[in-house]
């Protein structure tokens, strides 16, 4: 049995970005935890235990995906194959990417209350495409995220995702954005150590552990 995919998804598109470093970070945390029966993509040993998974990461930046303009209605749609029945290509390539992964952890930052449009417009394209896989939230914000995490468990739900209990927020309290031009390199945003620091002592990787325990518990069923 090939091991089950698992995508961790960073759900904002703006330019610098702190969500990559994120996304990596949570990636990085639930690969390196032991009782987390994780498989790397390049093994290609024969996989006995059922509840192996794989961790990797999808960028909503490079879907491009523009402001939704599917013409179908994604519910509408042969649950079992929606894919070719959708009328735009982006839609199309983006239902195909989805569908190989059965279950997903979205990394999301808050903006104003609640989460980037970018992540919303994304979910929105599709439906079957969701349905009944597990899913994980990890937000971080100024507080932690706590309303966006809040607002996109219920977006999940919308779509009859199987959200799992566990959602760690990430207070950003010393890590800023550059202002100006920034160059290709420069996009991304390193996390002050000070904040990764605060994470650590305030348990929120041990939370993480518990989020991915509870995903491979979901897909065990």
């Amino acid at each position: 049995m090939p091991p089950k995919r698992v995508a961790i998804v960073t759900s904002s598109t703006r330019r610098p970005r702190l969500n990559p470093t994120i996304t990596q970070y949570v990636h990085d945390v639930l690969a390196s935890d032991p009782t987390i029966p994780t498989k790397h993509t390049h093994d290609t040993t024969i996989d006995t235990d059922p509840r192996h998974i794989t961790l990797e990461i999808i960028d909503l930046s490079a879907q491009s995906l523009p402001l939704y303009d599917e013409s179908v209605i994604p519910a509408s749609l042969p649950a079992s194959d929606p894919t070719p029945h959708y009328s735009k290509a982006h839609t199309r390539a983006w239902s195909a990417l989805v569908r190989q992964y059965d279950a997903f952890i979205f990394v999301t930052p808050q903006y104003n209350w609640s989460i980037p449009a970018s992540l919303k417009n994304a979910l929105d394209y599709l439906y079957y495409e969701w349905v009944g896989k597990p899913a994980g939230i990890v937000s971080y914000g100024s507080r932690g995220g706590r309303k966006a995490a809040d607002h996109l468990r219920g977006v999940l739900e919308g779509l009859r995702m199987r959200v799992v209990g566990t959602a760690p927020g990430l207070p950003v309290k010393f890590t800023g954005l550059p202002v100006g031009t920034l160059s290709e390199v420069e996009e991304r945003v390193e996390v002050d150590e000070r904040d990764l620091e605060g994470w650590r002592e305030a348990g929120v990787e041990g939370m993480m552990r518990n989020l991915g325990m509870e995903l491979v518990c979901e897909l065990d069923k």
